[in-house]
């Protein structure tokens, strides 16, 4: 793919972390390194937001339309964020002797070639083309994941790699078969793998094949969604990787994998003869609820707590496209947004709170509004806003999510709401000990990124309160687009 396929907007999109990446491998300075860090992935926002003035007309690889943008800005505005949290973090762990200077300026070049792939992935118009993205960024997590180099995240990033792998050769071997029910139709080369060709041919194409294709793709990138049972690679990729890239992954990666999922789904909704989608994913949806509902009450580990927990919130976003309907697919569209912003706060939190107690176990971790005041009651509202209470983002769209389910299958609203409650009792008891129980172990200081933290619980709150109307006129017409 040239840059000269590419506007300029999407061009910046793409060559600023991929440039910043190729500096950041040379570079020794930590504290230079990490301000790069930060200021490329602040250039990468700003080029993002310049979508929302101005849509370049789509080529054969690239494409911008109202359904990517939402997540385009979303993921640059979270990359950005987690990038200065990442600046403090790491260098904690440079001092403390967890990393050298060499894994930081490893760290800092993977991390913008993440942007990169998670952002081409995005973009593309090619159904190929995005599952490279996706597999590129899913093997670049892989490497992160196993940073510290102990034994427990080597183990962590093998099963993330095997487990990852499965799920892309599934998706792969659906989306050859999206090529093959292409062919017959618009003919061999580039334009049976091109999403705008596909999308206006497909009442044509055999449903068959579509059928057995979206089956193949829900479960290959439903693995990379962490949707049950394709999940078990996240809590121990959040437990063992550097705490930013647990924010990125709950925050960003699952996000892009639903992305890939949503575009597929729009295409068996344009055949007549395919099967509906929509029940499929419902279905996974709702099981992944319930079981990671259950699951919280399980986890001894802060980190897999908080994986658990966004194994529980896909589970609920995916249900929430699955039932579709304008109502549903803006709550949808609403609640991933709310938890891609209050699960990287809750990381932001819980990442400075193992590096003040030396651990990330739950029974080692008390009283921290007492200890650290600060990381403290931002856990409290964290957790708070991702339990879903009022007046924060989330309760907002769990209660449209209901309200559409109760309004169309009025039997589908029990488990759901049971899911719902049963997370919630997980989440309020192991919040108790750890923020205002006895306080136990060491009393460490540590320099927390409070600004990040603070924006994200910042517009959390604000969503559960105010919508500004051209935000949801924006939600509105998108989840008209999704059916």
């Amino acid at each position: 793919m040239s840059l000269s396929a590419l506007d300029g907007q999407t061009a910046l999109i793409l060559t600023i972390p991929l440039v910043t990446a190729l500096l950041l491998a040379f570079l020794a300075n930590h504290r230079l390194s990490a301000r790069l860090n930060a200021l490329s992935a602040l250039l990468t926002l700003l080029a993002a937001l310049s979508l929302l003035a101005h849509k370049p007309e789509p080529g054969p690889y690239i494409l911008v339309d109202d359904l990517n943008i939402v997540f385009i800005v979303l993921n640059s505005f979270v990359g950005f964020t987690t990038s200065l949290f990442s600046a403090s973090y790491i260098a904690h762990e440079l001092e403390t002797g967890r990393l050298t200077p060499a894994h930081l300026r490893f760290y800092h070049a993977m991390y913008q070639v993440l942007l990169f792939a998670m952002n081409l992935a995005l973009l593309a118009n090619n159904i190929g083309v995005m599952w490279v993205a996706i597999e590129m960024a899913t093997l670049t997590t892989v490497i992160m994941v196993g940073l510290y180099r102990t034994e427990a995240a080597i183990e962590a990033a093998w099963k993330y790699f095997i487990l990852g792998s499965v799920g892309i050769a599934l998706a792969l071997f659906g989306t050859i078969l999206v090529y093959m029910a292409a062919r017959p139709v618009v003919g061999e080369g580039l334009d049976g793998m091109v999403w705008t060709v596909l999308i206006a041919h497909v009442a044509a194409f055999d449903p068959a094949l579509l059928n057995i294709a979206f089956v193949f793709l829900i479960l290959g990138y439903g693995t990379k969604v962490g949707l049950v049972p394709l999940h078990a690679w996240l809590p121990d990729a959040h437990a063992e990787g550097p705490t930013p890239i647990s924010a990125v992954l709950s925050g960003l990666l699952l996000n892009v994998a639903l992305y890939a999922v949503l575009r597929f789904k729009l295409l068996l909704a344009a055949n007549a003869g395919a099967i509906a989608p929509g029940p499929l994913m419902a279905a996974m949806g709702l099981v992944s609820l319930i079981f990671a509902g259950f699951m919280l009450y399980r986890r001894r580990d802060m980190k897999r707590l908080f994986a658990y927990s966004s194994i529980e919130h896909m589970g609920i976003i995916t249900f929430a496209f699955g039932m579709g309907g304008p109502l549903a697919n803006f709550a949808g569209l609403l609640h991933m947004t709310m938890h891609s912003l209050t699960k990287s706060a809750i990381f932001f939190a819980v990442g400075h709170i193992a590096q003040a107690k030396g651990t990330q176990r739950l029974s080692e971790i008390r009283g921290l509004t007492a200890t650290h005041p600060l990381l403290g009651w931002s856990l409290v509202a964290g957790v708070a806003a991702i339990a879903g209470l009022p007046p924060l983002g989330i309760f907002m769209s769990e209660f449209l999510v209901v309200s559409s389910t109760f309004a169309r299958e009025p039997l589908l609203a029990v488990p759901l709401v049971a899911g719902l409650l049963v997370a919630f009792g997980a989440l309020a008891l192991r919040l108790h000990d750890v923020a205002f129980g006895e306080p136990t172990g060491s009393i460490v200081p540590v320099q927390a990124s409070t600004v990040p933290l603070v924006a994200h619980l910042g517009l959390v709150l604000t969503a559960g309160i105010y919508l500004p109307a051209p935000l949801v006129a924006w939600f509105q017409h998108v989840a008209g687009l999704l059916g």
